[in-house]
């Protein structure tokens, strides 16, 4: 039976899914997530807030990695209301413009990490194959045109799927597979064809993180062609070392995705679990670990960072004498 629109769109509702079977200890699985989602915000905050009051961090780089630390945040808000209220407060019903403005912004914000992680490596490449015209490339005005573009190209791409899902009416169990709303698992439970919202889902995915993910490629292998050619192995690890911490940027927003499309599809005989997990490690795992790899692998952040807990430390001590 259709979900019945019998006044407007607003009395509509889905069912979000934490996990099936465990309702009993949702108590105890909500401590690691609020670890997570607090270790998130925490961290990406820091990061940003380092980036900001630190002037020798006002570089290229350093407003790249700013934007994704805001990109990773933002993600995290985006699925933190719905998966905590499930948790916490056995809160399942999500209203369809609920549901549709949660999916646009965690698309939207997937689509500008893709974008902000091709920005990096771009940045990367200019840095060892025009060092002495790095500044004068990436200036302030281009970075800023490419954070904007980002966001547009993302968002532009992402707004006709709230409209898209919004001409269905939704047939038999109105319930998600997770505990947030996706264009692929809303799409699911439309009456009628849903065609047109698979073909564009994948001209979406092919014009964004399909071509992000080539050009990435492509810069590495113009960054390893320069390296190749320089004089000395020391040069040669000094210019790839710049790299490790954007490498595994790219490493945890891939795998990732990767290993959930696999799952989803060809996964059908695998516990229901086994799909919950890798789906909130697709979301989860960038965020959580991309200010740990750029604070353990960058010596301007990590020192910055020690600083500013020195600091604290230091105005504690003043406090208690």
């Amino acid at each position: 039976m259709a979900i019945l629109y019998n006044s407007s769109l607003q009395k509509a509702t889905f069912f979000l899914t934490g996990f099936p079977g465990l309702e009993h200890a949702h108590g105890w699985i909500s401590i690691p997530f609020c670890s997570i989602y607090l270790t998130v915000i925490v961290g990406n905050l820091t990061i940003l807030h380092v980036v900001r009051t630190d002037a020798t961090l006002h570089e290229p780089m350093y407003y790249f990695l700013a934007m994704l630390a805001l990109t990773d945040l933002g993600l995290c808000l985006s699925t933190l209301p719905t998966v905590m209220g499930i948790f916490w407060f056995g809160a399942r019903e999500i209203g369809l413009p609920a549901c549709f403005t949660q999916l646009f912004f965690i698309h939207t914000l997937s689509l500008v990490e893709s974008s902000v992680l091709l920005s990096m490596s771009i940045d990367r490449c200019v840095a060892i194959r025009h060092p002495l015209r790095y500044s004068s490339i990436l200036t302030p005005a281009r970075i800023l045109k490419l954070g904007l573009g980002a966001v547009l190209r993302s968002a532009l791409l992402i707004l006709p799927l709230p409209f898209l899902l919004q001409r269905f009416q939704y047939c038999g169990s109105h319930e998600l597979a997770h505990a947030y709303c996706l264009h692929l698992e809303v799409m699911k439970l439309a009456c009628s064809s849903i065609l047109v919202n698979h073909i564009y889902g994948l001209f979406v995915v092919a014009c964004t993180v399909g071509v992000d993910s080539l050009l990435i490629l492509l810069s590495y292998a113009l960054i390893l062609h320069t390296v190749l050619g320089k004089a000395s192995p020391q040069e040669r690890f000094r210019a790839l070392h710049t790299c490790v911490s954007h490498i595994c940027a790219v490493l945890l927003f891939y795998i990732p995705m990767i290993g959930l499309s696999l799952v989803h599809r060809f996964g059908e005989h695998l516990p229901r679990v086994v799909h919950l997990l890798m789906s909130y490690v697709y979301l989860l795992v960038p965020p959580l670990m991309n200010p740990v790899v750029y604070s353990i692998r960058t010596k301007q952040i990590r020192r910055r960072i020690g600083q500013k807990f020195v600091g604290m430390k230091s105005l504690s001590c003043c406090r208690r004498d």
